[in-house]
């Protein structure tokens, strides 16, 4: 079995061109880094091999409404989060949260939330083992 068996995700956006704008600075540092950029649909491909290697991408929707979901990236370290932060604030994410401990998650919890600018819900967060 595949060390990661998550594959990718589709997310739906309003505008493409503003989805664009906000993932091609959060997704590399996420190591997200190989882009593929499409009128409709776009994504990034992450650092590594298949069938561990994840893909994140978006497509156009008009009609989309952001719902209760949140999505969540892995971060190497508190620093990493606190890293990720910064480039959010900077990239323009809604609804910014942290980054702060989330004892009621588990222990050692650490983590950013955000939105980007359809609405989605997201957070990069740190765990120790």
């Amino acid at each position: 079995m595949a060390k990661n068996p998550f594959q990718h995700v589709d997310l739906r956006v309003h505008d493409h061109d503003r989805a664009w704008d906000f993932y091609e600075k959060v997704l590399p540092p996420l190591g997200f880094t190989t882009p593929q950029r499409g009128k409709t649909w776009s994504g990034f491909d992450a650092e590594g091999t298949r069938p561990s290697k994840a893909w994140f991408g978006f497509t156009a929707d008009p009609d989309h409404r952001p719902n209760g979901t949140r999505i969540a990236f892995w971060a190497e370290s508190r620093e990493k989060v606190d890293e990720i932060a910064g480039i959010l604030e900077e990239a323009g994410a809604l609804e910014l949260s942290g980054p702060k401990e989330m004892p009621e998650y588990s222990p050692s919890y650490y983590a950013v939330f955000f939105a980007d600018p359809s609405g989605n819900r997201l957070e990069v967060c740190y765990v120790e083992d």
